[in-house]
């Protein structure tokens, strides 16, 4: 596929209790903020939030499947955490090519993941390998 600077691509999800259950069990990460209602009514979010990095998995989703797509290798990607998930949350992560090195393979993305309001609930970059 030829890739072009400005080239996008997305990936949506509505996150379900199971879905965090299941995060949690594959990953071992069972923090009560995830799992525990009554632990999370406590806590600055007041209910149930999906871990970081499931919302995080959807980027890499994106450059797995689509763009770049497959045989596309991580070689590092930045995340700020900028507003929780929640169940029931519709979330779109949206991959945008930046830069791209075509002597090495090497390509720039900026990732990003946005709630059904739109708000930007993750936003990093990605440098990756696809030949």
């Amino acid at each position: 596929m030829e890739l072009n600077i400005g080239q996008c691509a997305s990936i949506s999800k509505t996150i379900t209790g199971e879905d965090i259950e299941r995060f949690a069990e594959v990953v071992e990460d069972r923090n009560p903020v995830h799992l525990d209602d009554q632990y999370a009514k406590q806590t600055i979010f007041k209910k149930r939030i999906a871990h970081g990095m499931l919302g995080a998995g959807l980027i890499s989703a994106v450059i797995g499947t689509k763009l770049p797509g497959p045989g596309t290798i991580y070689l590092s990607q930045t995340l700020k955490f900028t507003a929780p998930v929640y169940i029931g949350d519709h979330i779109t992560a949206e991959v945008t090519v930046k830069n791209i090195r075509k002597d090495k393979g090497i390509i720039s993305l900026d990732t990003v993941v946005v709630n059904q309001d739109k708000k930007h609930v993750i936003q990093g970059e990605a440098v990756v390998m696809h030949r």
